[in-house]
């Protein structure tokens, strides 16, 4: 009896265990261009037909992709490679449609077994076939839109299967002819806008042809469950850090695909916390039918906050289809993040802001294009660039809507971290006709009604609604960048696709429209794009909800020689215009006079130490500007842009190779959710808390240092901060330009609390009456005493000790670098960075970083010499 008992329950273990496979055919590819190939695509997928000429593939990516990593083109992003590259425009589409091929394993299901094939994304075009037959009956179109494909019936009987996929390009390819987005016809296909060329990219040459996404074999037990949908309610207004919270709602669906010619009797079941919610089903013969659970109510629930606002946690549920004797068919798992958010429309600022779980939330956002032009795309290059993101104190990411909907592993990060997603769809204004521009090729009214396939753009669009509508940090649909979609387009969208498959997020039309920021100032609505000086962004009043607002973002020496052949490596005159040809071709927009305030600098590694002072400041400014007038002008702000695809010369807030630079921690320090800061322009000092929390028994701290380090007190203030408020104190203007004028001055600001711990520390370095830093280049260095030690296996702490009498340590960065060759490691995530160390005290810096190599630590600073520290 227990001899029974016991292979009954082994065989449910084997039932239940493996209800659901799913691997991903990622190694092993080859691949042809089709012009060599001259057989069928079903001869083509027979194990007979010799492949031994051609060459691996690189899938998921794009052809381009896969001649770079076979060393058939020049590494596009080195100098002016790019140009050495033939462009799909000139060499007709044939040249770069290719035949993919892989042999896999699996063998003929059993009994009731299902198996699928899924592709979960290529551009642009294709033609499957798997054994000698043809998969998809019609070519597939569309670059955002899945694929699958039971093949239980074209499996190979000894398990031996040849897949073989022809990928077409885009058509039109669009001539790159410098216009955004080149001359426009890109965007008459359902794909990225960018390929074409763009003011911050040159064109990708293939235009991103190829299987650029995941392809996978998903095994089931006679049905699938597909596209869960999670809904989480949390009525009323949330504390963060409540003991124990009022219950959520979960309501939930999922779609069940029964390709059986019977119907199956079972029960549809989801658990979460360990509790189990149930729902009988009937599933029609060779359909899908949506089962609806019934809601349930989450006692005590661990809620999903905004980065700085509260803690991200996200529970797991996991659905299952069980038929009347137990048997588990099929299974599938979800995390989800228990939030509610809800639009509000400000009457006072005249924009949208936004609230979650009750409580408002000020919007520190950036914009996104995509993580890499050629669609190279990792986990692990995902959780690294949304970190840094979260390491910016944003809270917010804006995918910009001439690339993709992103990939869910994307969205798993923001999940993590906490950052809302602002999701715009496939328009912008440049490439569906909100200007005239010389640059089309087609006028405006044609251009309104791009992409050609209307119909393809609504499936397209339902698919990928439900591909990421349960990620907690989705927060916005948007029509698309700068212009809504053509009117067929939008009101489906609007009125039916999104209310059916989602319903609980708010949609604007297009990102810049008066639904989301009244426009009472002119212009298009967003910007500016330059740089500026750090007094507008307190003064000049834009757009109540910025969609796209930005600065610089030039790294220094180590990062600029990763891309810039070294005869280019010269610094730029933008006194008299003069730029270097690779400069230009990276999309350098320059710093005006900015670098030469500082002196002159005669090397590219001066150039890039003095560019980090001013990338510091110009996004420090950014944010305080923004910060200081919320909920007053301002409901959020959006900067363009945090990151670049490829190795741009603006805007980015570490490079392509994840090296970070100083706008990075300028960002960090002007958006820290309590901080104090000083208004360059009537010097009022201002305190913003941005938490839910008052702070009692807490003083600011306000004095003066000079070049020597002689330390001048202004004030100290008992204060008690109020949430969710800015609150200005007193101006210290008089005293300040006095002290600054001759050769400038270093403004210290602190909030402490009542043990003397730091709460914020600012710390401004002010030019002399004639706006020159001259007292910086006079200043005497300071030698600081340096450690470091390992915290825990890929953690180091990094102190830095700055005897009393000495001038400040100024603006040190701390690097891990390789102990063989001096050059940084990436990424490291470090907790601060570009710090000053005052006399007589000192800073510890941690950081991390996910690497196996036991690196050494450097440090360099304005006034410090470079030094090298192993990690004891």
């Amino acid at each position: 009896m227990k001899q029974l008992i016991s292979l009954f329950l082994l065989a449910f273990f084997f039932v239940t265990a493996f209800a659901h496979e799913q691997y991903e055919l990622k190694s092993g590819w080859k691949c042809q261009n089709m012009k060599q190939v001259s057989v069928t695509g079903e001869q083509l997928s027979l194990s007979g037909y010799a492949l031994n000429d051609w060459q691996p593939a690189t899938v998921p990516g794009t052809v381009l992709t896969t001649m770079l990593n076979n060393k058939q083109v020049p590494d596009p992003f080195f100098g002016m490679n790019n140009n050495k590259i033939k462009d799909i425009y000139y060499t007709g589409r044939d040249y770069y449609t290719y035949w993919f091929v892989k042999e896999f394993k699996e063998m003929p299901a059993a009994g009731s077994d299902q198996v699928y094939l899924n592709l979960r994304g290529v551009n642009y075009a294709c033609d499957i076939f798997l054994n000698g037959k043809r998969v998809n009956k019609e070519r597939h179109f569309g670059m955002e839109l899945r694929q699958s494909y039971n093949i239980t019936s074209l499996l190979a009987k000894d398990g031996n299967n040849r897949l073989a996929v022809i990928v077409f390009p885009p058509d039109p390819v669009g001539n790159p002819n410098g216009g955004q987005g080149g001359d426009g016809r890109i965007a008459k296909n359902l794909t990225h806008q960018y390929t074409a060329g763009w003011d911050w990219i040159q064109p990708i040459r293939d235009r991103n042809t190829g299987i650029w996404d995941k392809v996978t074999i998903e095994k089931t037990h006679g049905l699938v469950l597909r596209n869960p949908h999670i809904i989480t309610l949390v009525p009323g207004k949330r504390d963060p850090e409540a003991k124990s919270q009022e219950p959520a709602i979960i309501k939930a669906t999922v779609e069940v695909e029964n390709p059986q010619a019977k119907a199956i009797r079972g029960t549809v079941e989801y658990t979460i916390d360990g509790q189990t919610v149930k729902q009988s089903a009937v599933l029609a013969a060779n359909g899908t039918t949506e089962v609806k659970l019934a809601d349930f109510t989450l006692k005590n629930p661990k809620l999903w906050w905004p980065n700085m606002y509260g803690a991200h946690p996200l529970y797991d549920l996991k659905f299952r289809f069980v038929t009347a004797d137990g048997k588990v068919l099929d299974d599938t798992e979800v995390k989800v993040g228990v939030r509610e958010i809800t639009p509000v429309w400000n009457d006072h600022t005249r924009s949208m802001q936004f609230e979650v779980n009750g409580q408002k939330i000020f919007i520190k956002g950036g914009n996104w294009i995509i993580s890499d032009e050629m669609l190279r795309f990792s986990p692990e290059r995902y959780d690294a660039e949304i970190r840094f993101h979260r390491d910016m104190n944003l809270n917010l990411i804006r995918i910009w809507g001439g690339a993709i909907i992103e990939r869910p592993e994307f969205y798993a990060a923001c999940d993590k971290y906490g950052m809302l997603v602002f999701q715009d769809f496939w328009f912008s204004g440049d490439c569906n006709g909100r200007w005239v521009d010389p640059m089309k090729s087609e006028d405006q009214w044609t251009r309104r009604k791009y992409p050609d396939d209307h119909a393809l753009s609504l499936k397209s669009m339902a698919d990928m609604v439900k591909m990421i509508r349960n990620h907690a940090s989705l927060a916005i649909w948007c029509g698309g960048n700068e212009i809504p979609p053509p009117a067929d387009i939008l009101l489906p969208l609007q009125d039916s696709i999104l209310p059916k498959l989602d319903g609980t997020r708010y949609f604007f039309p297009y990102s810049n429209s008066d639904k989301m920021s009244y426009n009472s100032i002119g212009g298009n609505g967003d910007g500016p794009y330059t740089i500026q000086d750090p007094k507008t962004f307190w003064s000049y009043r834009t757009f109540p909800f910025n969609s796209e607002v930005g600065s610089v973002g030039t790294g220094d020496a180590e990062s600029l020689e990763r891309f810039l052949p070294k005869e280019n490596q010269a610094v730029p005159d933008y006194a008299n215009n003069k730029i270097d040809s690779v400069w230009d071709y990276h999309k350098d927009i320059g710093y005006g006079n900015w670098i030469s305030l500082y002196g002159n600098p005669k090397n590219i590694k001066e150039f890039g130490d003095i560019a980090q002072l001013v990338n510091y400041d110009q996004y420090r400014a950014l944010a305080e500007g923004f910060s200081a007038h919320s909920w007053d002008w301002y409901t959020g702000f959006i900067i363009w842009k945090t990151q670049n695809p490829w190795t741009a010369l603006r805007g980015q807030m570490y490079d392509y190779y994840l090296d970070v630079n100083a706008c990075l921690y300028g960002l960090r320090n002007g958006s820290e959710p309590l901080h104090v800061m000083c208004n360059p322009v009537d010097g009022m000092v201002m305190i913003v808390n941005n938490t839910f929390h008052p702070y009692h028994d807490v003083m600011l701290k306000i004095s003066y240092f000079d070049l020597d380090g002689k330390e001048t007190p202004e004030t100290n203030l008992m204060l008690e901060l109020s949430p969710t408020t800015v609150q200005p104190y007193l101006s210290i203007k008089p005293n300040m330009d006095k002290l600054r004028a001759e050769k400038g001055v270093f403004v210290k600001l602190q909030i402490v609390d009542a043990k003397q711990a730091i709460l914020s520390e600012n710390i401004y370095w002010l030019p002399d009456a004639n706006g020159n830093y001259s007292g910086l280049q006079q200043m005497k260095k300071a030698d600081l005493s340096v450690s470091a030690h390992r915290v825990s296996g890929n953690t180091i702490e990094v102190k830095m000790e700055n005897p009393a009498g000495n001038p400040l340590a100024f603006f040190n960065r701390i690097s891990l670098v390789d102990p063989s060759t001096g050059k940084r490691l990436m990424p490291v995530f470090y907790d601060d960075n570009y710090v000053t160390v005052l006399p007589g005290t000192s800073k510890t810096i941690r950081l991390e970083y996910n690497g196996t190599e036991k690196g050494k630590v450097t440090v360099e600073g304005w006034n410090v010499q470079k030094q090298t520290i192993s990690v004891q």
